[in-house]
């Protein structure tokens, strides 16, 4: 596997030498430089993964130098080093582009987690940013419209581009309204069967007689009414790709015919006697335990296993909270235009109310949300009383576990759940988490060891 290449920006030697050497032993290409001419020079020259870049510089201070770095190659994520961090600073960085700050002396333990996370993070924006370019050839309007702030969804597309290229077949897993169909048009587009035909099924909208015909088709006579023979979608597929959606709905006996066709590309019509043989493509999608259902008897084990070559799994939108905002603003856009109203965004009550809601419904219910605030708004702001009833109550309930301790030990729980979820949501990197608490690194780390948290 390839080494990142890390260039270090750092007037002290003796520091740079250290970090030079650690960044070494752990398996990274680093290459140094002492001054911003001098590192503009390589970046245009050589190409890095990330930099470390120093705020105080002999010949131009680091925060001056970011918005050059970014701008000659915006994909290299760079991490600021100073010995004097404050808030004001460490927004200011972050504003230029920077990805995080860290104090000196550097944490080297806190350094590579942050080294790893940002690398991470550019892979992945660099692959969207390729599925974005590849989905700006498609013509619209069938090209859908996706939303991903949150890393988990970046990386979903991520996987999603790099099955499409494949004739595999896919099985996507997610709560309804989060966007399986969707994805699944994603990859069809992106495929190389695009130009061939996209057929869509859904087994639970169709009873199981009429659907083993829609499927395979029949032959002329092969029940009452049956006057001609017709096609199935298997065959209306060919050279292109059939979505069966709520795959877990299939019943038992189309289980088989199923997976007969996934393993030998085979097809027979109802009534008939004359196997075909086909080419297409499956992508399945369910919002079912299938594996469960394995376990009860209801789901093939034979067919399971057949469909699971490549599982997307779409998160539900409480779990991907980042998403809400891009997409509440999105389909603001889309239903503003729709019903000839100008609206420009949300008040801080409705965007709170929101961002509390469970969304049980996921994606789906949030667009259905939004239409409607966008129909009883009377103001160019969407506020919390044009959200539905659900959302205008108390967006915290206090659990009753707190009502019933002492207050020191009711305000010690919450604290100490509070920092679980901090360092849960920074990825165990403790200047991040402070920023979340609000406190200081100095008094989360006190807090830490206070609770045994460490």
């Amino acid at each position: 596997m390839k080494k990142a290449r890390i260039l270090l920006v750092e007037d002290d030697e003796a520091q740079a030498k250290i970090l030079a050497n650690y960044l070494e032993h752990k398996g990274f290409e680093v290459d140094s430089t002492f001054g911003a001419k001098e590192a503009l020079q390589k970046i245009e020259k050589e190409s890095f993964d990330l930099i470390l870049l120093d705020w105080r510089l002999p010949d131009e201070d680091g925060l001056t130098l970011l918005p050059k770095i970014k701008e000659k190659s915006p994909f290299t994520q760079v991490i600021m080093l100073t010995a004097f961090a404050t808030v004001e600073r460490a927004v200011e960085a972050i504003k230029k582009g920077a990805y995080h700050y860290l104090t000196k002396p550097v944490n080297l333990e806190e350094l590579l987690l942050v080294i790893e996370k940002a690398l991470k993070e550019s892979r992945l924006e660099r692959e969207v940013e390729l599925l974005r370019a590849r989905l700006e050839e498609l013509s619209p309007p069938e090209t859908p419209e996706i939303i991903a702030q949150s890393s988990y969804m970046k990386e979903i597309l991520h996987l999603a581009a790099k099955v499409a290229k494949t004739d595999a077949t896919v099985l996507i897993l997610g709560e309804s309204g989060t966007g399986k169909e969707i994805l699944a048009n994603l990859i069809y587009q992106l495929s190389p069967r695009k130009d061939k035909p996209f057929l869509k099924v859904n087994c639970a909208a169709i009873p199981e007689g009429l659907l083993e015909s829609e499927l395979f088709g029949y032959e002329k006579g092969a029940f009452t009414g049956a006057d001609k023979a017709k096609p199935g979608l298997f065959e209306l597929a060919h050279q292109g790709t059939l979505f069966l959606d709520e795959i877990g709905d299939l019943p038992l006996p189309l289980q088989a015919k199923l997976l007969r066709v996934l393993q030998d590309g085979t097809i027979r019509r109802v009534g008939g006697l004359k196997e075909m043989q086909i080419d297409v493509r499956i992508i399945a999608a369910t919002n079912k335990d299938l594996e469960e259902m394995v376990k009860e008897g209801s789901f093939r084990e034979d067919l399971f296993w057949r469909l699971n070559v490549f599982t997307l799994r779409i998160p539900p939108l409480r779990e991907r909270k980042e998403d809400i905002l891009p997409l509440a603003e999105a389909f603001l856009k889309k239903f503003a235009q729709k019903h000839g109203k100008e609206i420009r965004g949300f008040s801080r009550e409705a965007l709170e109310a929101l961002f509390s809601y469970h969304f049980p419904g996921n994606v789906r219910e949030l667009e259905n949300i939004i239409e409607r605030a966008v129909i009883l708004a009377e103001n160019e702001i969407i506020t919390k009383e044009d959200l539905p009833p659900l959302l205008k109550g108390k967006t915290e309930i206090i659990p009753e576990l707190l009502k019933s301790l002492p207050l020191p030990e009711a305000i010690a729980l919450l604290e100490k759940e509070r920092i679980k979820e901090a360092m849960a949501s920074a990825q165990g990197i403790k200047t991040q988490a402070a920023e979340l608490l609000g406190i200081s690194e100095r008094v989360l780390r006190y807090k830490l060891a206070k609770y045994g948290l460490e």
